[in-house]
Parts: structure tokens; sequence; C-alpha cells
């Protein structure tokens, strides 16, 4: 997470850019919050979209006591299909993505998440990766020590349930007493009818998350240019 921050960094001086809220959903709220603990100067508000806590899922190595359905989507960056539309369908029948919310951001997302010519694309995700990232987000004295060193506005964003409508929520009413012992200031929202996927992807869901995004930063100090 820490060389993730470091990237962002990078990437918010190349662009000129100041002091300004940052959003990340699952894994990037983890890089959110360690850029604000490495840069604050970059930051002045922080969202955390279903993510930057210890979710409510068993503690271990990835895939030894992950959900299941997150498993399958680790599994998955193994393996190979014959074109985009085919990767669609493949995870337009699967419960990860309820048929309701499926829409063409939906389709946008799966078709930037693979890349390659036919017949062999494959996912751009490195599982190795994925594994690395997962892992880390269990070292609960480096997440909870980002938490406690916010000084700015922070909201977290929930999912209604998981990884698909029939699972429980990651971030559960019960989790929110401990983040709250970490960041007392922190504003939370659950969105009704999200999975931990839709929250930030399927247009009526996002379009909320942006609607609470763009209130936070009517909060925080307006961005201006980096010094070049």
């Amino acid at each position: 997470m820490a060389q993730h921050a470091r990237d962002v960094a990078c990437a918010m001086r190349a662009m000129g850019l100041g002091p300004s809220v940052v959003a990340g959903h699952s894994m990037g709220a983890f890089v959110a919050t360690a850029l604000a603990q490495q840069n604050p100067e970059l930051v002045c508000g922080v969202v955390l979209i279903d993510g930057g806590y210890l979710p409510s899922i068993s503690a271990g190595m990835p895939q030894q006591g992950l959900d299941p359905l997150l498993a399958e989507r680790i599994v998955q960056l193994q393996q190979t299909y014959p074109s985009r539309e085919f990767y669609r369908d493949l995870w337009r029948k699967k419960p990860h993505f309820p048929p309701q919310d499926w829409d063409a951001w939906m389709e946008a997302f799966l078709d930037y998440e693979i890349g390659g010519e036919p017949p062999n694309l494959r996912p751009k995700a490195s599982q190795a990766a994925v594994l690395a990232d997962l892992a880390e987000g269990f070292n609960r004295e480096e997440i909870a020590a980002r938490l406690r060193s916010l000084r700015v506005p922070v909201m977290l964003l929930r999912a209604e349930t998981g990884f698909a409508p029939t699972s429980p929520p990651l971030f559960p009413d019960s989790l929110l007493e401990p983040i709250r012992a970490l960041v007392p200031h922190i504003e939370d929202h659950k969105i009704p009818g999200t999975t931990h996927y839709t929250i930030a992807i399927s247009e009526r869901p996002a379009s909320r998350v942006a609607d609470l995004l763009h209130q936070l930063a009517s909060h925080c100090q307006p961005s201006a240019p980096a010094a070049r």
C-alpha cells in the first residue's frame, strides 16, 4: 500500500495537483489512507468506498479463508478468454454482478479489465500482486495507524451486501464502533441495494457515491496547483 501511495503521489505531482479529495474503492481505500499518512500535503479529504479497514471476512492468507466469490475472482486472473463478449457473458451469468445493475458501465469495466488480443485475452492484473495486496490488507497495526493519522474530513461509503446480493456486507453496522474509535470524525453512509462491486461501477449507485463525494469536497479546501 505504501508503494501504491507513492505512485499516486507521483501522478498527482506530475499533473500539478495540490490538496485533493482522494477516493478509493476496496483496496483503493487502503491506498487512500496510506497516501494521506505519507503525503498529507496532497490530501484535503478521504472517501473510503467499502474498504480501508479490516472487512468482515475471515482473516488469513488469501484463498484460504476468503469469501468463495472473491476467491473465484482471483482464480480467473490466470485464465484466458477468446473474446471480450465471452468474458462479459461469463460474468453476467454469475452472482457477482446483479442483473438489475448490469449496464454499459459494468460492461466497460469488464472490457477494461482484460488485455491482449483474441483469442488469448487475459486479465491485466497480476494474480501474485493481488494476493500480496490482499495479504497486506490484514495488517491490523498499519491499517489502524493510517486511519488514526487522518486529520481531514473522512467519509465511509458502505455497500448493503458483500460480493453478491445474498452475501453479508463486508462492512456491517457492527464495524462502525471500532472504525470510529480510530477516526471519531468519520461520516458514514450505507448505499441501499448495492454490492461490493456495484457500489462503484453501476450507474445508479455510483451516481449516489459521486453526489456524496461532491458533498465532501464542498467542505474541503480548494485544490491549488503544485509549485513547479
